[in-house]
């Protein structure tokens, strides 16, 4: 994990059921579904706190995990490159989702391909 991914807040699995209301089983769903990513930090399962917006999936990072995924990047991957400041985008790609820029980030991530 780098610097400014660290500098973010990330979830647990318990935080996030707290958090969106539901049960283990079915965030785990959401995981294993692609709605959230999740990585191992520490040896514990967690999810930045940018992937949620008004206590909900941020819609538009499913589809980009899915180009993610289809060019070859496992999810400790993909969330590192959501994390990271984007010279194309001039922000992190997650940052540009939360801004409303889907397509700009998807078109900079199948370019990864």
């Amino acid at each position: 994990m780098t610097e400014q991914s660290a500098a973010r807040e990330w979830l647990t699995i318990p935080d996030l059921v707290e958090r969106l209301g539901l049960s283990v089983s079915r965030v785990r769903r959401l995981i294993e579904d692609r709605h959230l990513a999740a990585v191992r930090v520490d040896g514990v399962l967690k999810v930045p706190a940018a992937f949620l917006k008004d206590d909900e999936p941020l819609t538009e990072l499913r589809g980009t995990l899915i180009v993610l995924g289809d060019d070859g990047f496992d999810d400790d991957e993909a969330v590192a490159w959501l994390l990271e400041y984007d010279d194309t985008l001039g922000v992190a790609p997650i940052d540009a989702l939360r801004a409303g820029r889907k397509a700009e980030v998807r078109r900079v991530a199948q370019a990864l391909a």
